[in-house]
């Protein structure tokens, strides 16, 4: 391709990823990230994740995209903000994450990215493109680094230095051979340790290393067995999902309200607190969380995740 087409092709991404609501867009070249196998498979040694038995799955796939998409060039990386301008009351609440305020990311950002890869093809002709979000074995936070959209943060989670680090990050691989951003983020957290301090349940173990296992997220989301009883006290109401290393952040000071209405909490989930959560039924969960992110943890998951906080005086 003609160094005028990368160049042409690259901004039209560029621009349009920005008129469909990405906060940030940066291209890289699709190789090996030989670093981050490295990283991966020390982290993975260590069973740092967990019964995410997945995460040692595909690892070839995860390490080099070229093994997602044969003759892939190039990585797109986009950023999606979505901190929001309206909290749910932290007074007699449980606590979700802020991710799972609104309609489900996936949904919301496979759709953008379908449309951009279905007008690309218009501007650039026909090649070969996928599209993910969180929806396959890539290392999403390496590749947005490489693109130049931010450094990894002591708590693991990207961080752009003007949207901090509620972020969504999404990702179009694709064989074309476009103008890439060579330039990286020097990483800032400088002697901060803010999130390491403030995790309740020591999950952060040193700088850009986390032990899954006793993270409140995977406990509350991913992980299908007994909550550890001597953590009880460390979970701070949080029943999806937790906030904790990113609120303390410095860089969130920045961050600002996301302009996608999906986003958005419902009127219900505004309207919700503890004794609400308490005796929300399968049905109401359904209706209530139709296209949410809270389904990854199921009724059953949420359920226990309340019940495990409950006073022992409540219990029913």
């Amino acid at each position: 391709m003609e160094t005028s087409d990368r160049h042409r092709f690259s901004q039209w991404i560029k621009s349009r990823a920005e008129s469909l609501g990405f906060a940030a867009c940066g291209i890289a070249e699709a190789n090996y990230l030989e670093k981050d196998e490295d990283r991966l498979s020390e982290w993975l040694l260590q069973g740092y994740h967990g019964e995410m038995e997945y995460m040692a799955r595909n690892r070839e796939k995860r390490t080099d995209p070229r093994n997602l998409l044969p003759g892939a060039r190039s990585v797109i990386l986009f950023l999606m903000n979505y901190y929001p301008a309206e909290h749910l009351s932290a007074e007699n609440n449980y606590k979700i994450a802020k991710y799972a305020y609104g309609k489900d990311y996936h949904l919301v950002i496979r759709e953008k990215l379908n449309q951009l890869m279905a007008e690309l093809k218009d501007q650039a002709g026909e090649h070969q493109s996928r599209a993910f979000t969180d929806s396959a074995p890539v290392l999403e936070r390496a590749w947005a680094e490489k693109a130049g959209l931010g450094w990894i943060g002591k708590n693991t989670c990207l961080i752009h230095p003007k949207l901090g680090s509620f972020v969504f990050i999404g990702e179009i691989i694709t064989d074309l051979e476009l103008e890439y951003d060579d330039h990286q983020i020097n990483d800032l957290c400088g002697g901060c340790n803010r999130c390491i301090d403030a995790c309740p349940t020591g999950a952060i173990l040193a700088p850009r290393l986390l032990d899954a296992g006793k993270c409140i997220s995977y406990l509350t989301i991913e992980y299908r067995g007994e909550l550890p009883k001597v953590e009880k006290a460390n979970f701070n109401d949080w029943i999806f999902g937790c906030d904790i290393c990113q609120d303390v952040c410095p860089w969130n000071r920045k961050a600002k309200p996301h302009n996608e209405r999906t986003f958005n909490p419902s009127a219900r989930l505004l309207e919700m607190d503890k004794e609400l959560w308490e005796q929300l039924t399968e049905d109401q969960f359904k209706d209530l969380f139709r296209e949410s992110a809270l389904n990854r943890a199921k009724f059953k998951g949420l359920k226990r995740n309340i019940f495990f906080l409950k006073k022992e005086g409540d219990l029913s």
